[in-house]
């Protein structure tokens, strides 16, 4: 008889698998990169502005610090800021997914890859108002795909992460 997960608990189960998901997008971005060649710094001395040229979410942690603290972010932050955004927003997500899971139980084969594409769609809807993304048909399919891969992997993962540390909770 599987024990009834207080929302606190299941938020709780869904940060640290949040954390596991991100893990397991990270790997997977590092294994495709590696696979490519591609693993050349884009945020280079000599260009115009290495920002134009960052990751979406260093650019976002520059947005919020410009916002917030009406400070601008060394180009130098660019790697801090990537990963910090990237693994402080995975884990978040990773809540709530924990949050919806504790309360509505479902297979994890289906709501990781489902959690994943969700996430990605998030990730249009709200970078290309803010002008970090140009929207996804503007991209080439390739492109796409291989974000898409990320994130089913980033949300199997995540979902992966749940049921075990559920298991491992009771």
């Amino acid at each position: 008889m599987t024990k009834k997960l207080s929302p606190l608990g299941a938020l709780a189960i869904g940060v640290g698998a949040g954390f596991i998901g991100t893990g397991f997008m990270t790997a997977w971005q590092e294994t495709v990169a590696r696979l490519k060649r591609s693993m050349t710094v884009k945020h280079m001395a000599g260009e115009e502005d290495p920002w134009e040229h960052a990751p979406a979410p260093a650019r976002v942690g520059r947005l919020l610090v410009q916002t917030v603290l009406r400070r601008d972010v060394p180009p130098e932050r660019i790697p801090l800021f990537t990963n910090a955004v990237h693994w402080g927003f995975g884990t978040a997500m990773g809540a709530a997914y924990g949050l919806v899971q504790g309360r509505v139980p479902a297979k994890p084969a289906l709501t990781g890859p489902l959690f994943g594409l969700g996430v990605w769609a998030q990730s249009y809807a709200t970078l290309v108002p803010m002008g970090l993304y140009k929207p996804p048909w503007q991209y080439p399919a390739k492109s796409i795909a291989k974000d898409v891969s990320y994130h089913l992997v980033y949300g199997t993962g995540t979902a992966a992460g749940y049921a075990l540390l559920r298991r491992v909770s009771r």
